[in-house]
């Protein structure tokens, strides 16, 4: 036999091998890909911290005004130590948010997640590093940084103590008073009253439409202090009623909320 019929007679045999038991004789080799959501990423799990990132702010609020109301919406969730928000170039349409306790910083970034801030989805995520006042608490901060610190704190106390109490939102908020408030029978129409003079409607909007059955906020022209909430219902009014009574949209200010006269 010569060896071009050999090679023929070779390769039909290893044919018909292939035809009957394929997996007998061929190893196929693919190659190691990984899913996606398995690969790394440098903006997955931020490590939980006290300091929240909200970005998609909306722009054109003034920096006291979008101060107050970051403190007004997320001071329901815990003690709030510092809320910074610059109107630079490079830090529009964002704001961090320090609370004091973690848990608080969790149930906030939960709760509030895409929440219509200003007419805009809030988007809110862990800080990639906590604050320094938190470090300060810990005492893990430098003693250099803590003298400086100090210093730039005393300036801004003292720029601070001509200015109205409600731009102190730095500062930790002293715990509700348990005060007993006089009342009305059921209604479902709220009575609000001791708010501050900076009250506007999309703050306490923002406080009240949380609550099942929300329908409106009025407030009264000339009485910065008082304004009516009004609900679906008078079950759904007791509700919020019970929840924000002695809520403080500024340090200085706690909310009495009763129902309203019928």
């Amino acid at each position: 036999m010569s060896c071009l019929s050999l090679c023929v007679c070779l390769s039909h045999c290893l044919s018909l091998c292939l035809s009957v038991c394929p997996r007998s004789f061929v190893l196929i080799s693919r190659p190691c890909c990984r899913p996606a959501f398995l690969q790394s990423s440098n903006n997955m799990d931020i490590r939980p911290n006290h300091t929240i990132y909200i970005n998609n702010v909306n722009d054109k609020i003034k920096k006291e005004e979008l101060k107050r109301s970051l403190y007004a919406l997320f001071s329901q969730f815990g003690q709030i130590v510092e809320i910074v928000a610059l109107k630079t170039m490079k830090m529009r349409g964002q704001a961090f948010v320090v609370f004091k306790e973690l848990s608080a910083a969790t149930n906030a970034l939960r709760q509030l997640q895409g929440f219509p801030f200003y007419n805009k989805p809030m988007r809110i995520q862990y800080a990639k590093t906590d604050s320094d006042i938190i470090a300060k608490m810990r005492g893990t901060f430098g003693d250099k940084e803590k003298k400086k610190d100090k210093k730039k704190k005393a300036q801004e106390q003292a720029a601070n103590a001509a200015k109205k109490p409600v731009n102190a939102v730095n500062t930790q908020p002293a715990p509700p008073a348990t005060v007993q408030v006089p009342d009305n029978p059921p209604n479902y129409i709220l009575f609000l009253n001791n708010l501050p003079e900076e009250t506007n409607e999309m703050m306490l909007s923002m406080l009240f439409n949380q609550f099942p059955g929300f329908k409106e906020v009025r407030l009264v022209p000339g009485k910065h202090d008082i304004a009516f909430v009004e609900f679906e219902s008078e079950a759904q009014a007791g509700v919020a009623k019970d929840a924000l009574q002695g809520f403080r949209i500024t340090a200085t200010c706690a909310m009495k909320i009763t129902y309203a006269k019928k």
